[in-house]
């Protein structure tokens, strides 16, 4: 698929899910201009679209966490993509975490149960 069929929202934006290559770790979600994946295409590194910071951010430039892109694939609409990569150095999150998915929710109900209803996480 040729990257200029890429869908973006209203701010010209796509959501790229950041997946560990070789164990399938989702390891973080971050968004992405049509200018940022071009400059990930070529680069082969992670360029993101800070939204808090309204700038370009190469993933890893200071902290040396960079992120080798190995594929990257669009949904089936063609507004999300999956980047799996081999995350370099201690992890992905800036947090200092592996993965910036690491805040447990607990589920109450069982799985012959309806979902739905409050649930609680482990950071209350």
């Amino acid at each position: 698929m040729d990257a200029s069929r890429l869908r973006y929202d209203e701010q010209g934006l796509i959501p790229a899910i950041v997946q560990q290559h070789d164990t399938g770790e989702v390891l973080m979600l971050a968004w992405m201009s049509a200018a940022t994946v071009r400059e990930s295409l070529a680069l082969g590194e992670t360029v993101f679209w800070s939204r808090s910071r309204a700038e370009r951010w190469h993933k890893g430039a200071t902290s040396g966490n960079t992120q080798k892109i190995v594929s990257m694939t669009a949904d089936c609409d063609a507004d999300v993509l999956l980047v799996a990569v081999d995350q370099q150095g201690s992890g992905a999150c800036h947090t200092g975490s592996r993965t910036c998915f690491h805040h447990d929710l607990r589920v109450r109900a069982s799985v012959s149960e309806p979902v739905g209803g409050d649930l609680e996480t482990d950071d209350a």
